[in-house]
């Protein structure tokens, strides 16, 4: 078994598969899903997991160097978004890149995405893109 906390055998496949500069999206329920992108699908009712649940939950798996999220995404929303990034950065020992673009270039942003995690969340415009960074 392993060591680390993620149990989840897709997430930590996904995970150990990318390469720098890969992207993968934490989405919200509702974030509509590109053809041909694959879908880890953890939502199990509204709100569970949230957005926050996950993103906390691969931080330990995975080295970032950037990070978009929506314009359109609630203060309250982008500043818990930003605390995490900063937390992230630190725990990592490399700061990370943090952009906000449109909802609609969003979307248009994730068909290039290795995979998606789709979230619980219901918290409108709650995802962000992540940029697989290297460890070295």
């Amino acid at each position: 078994m392993k060591r680390t906390p993620l149990l989840n055998r897709h997430l930590s496949a996904l995970i150990a598969t990318l390469g720098h500069g890969d992207r993968i999206v934490l989405a919200d329920a509702g974030l509509p899903m590109p053809p041909g992108v694959p879908v880890i699908d953890l939502a199990v009712v509204a709100g569970l997991p949230t957005l926050l649940d996950v993103l906390n939950a691969i931080k330990g798996e995975l080295m970032i160097e950037a990070a978009t999220r929506a314009t359109e995404a609630s203060p309250d929303l982008s500043n818990s978004i930003d605390t995490a990034l900063a937390t992230w950065a630190k725990d990592q020992g490399r700061e990370i890149d943090r952009r906000a673009t449109g909802h609609e270039d969003f979307k248009v942003e994730t068909g290039a995405a290795r995979a998606i995690i789709r979230t619980g969340e219901v918290t409108p415009y709650a995802n962000l893109i992540l940029v697989s960074g290297v460890a070295f």
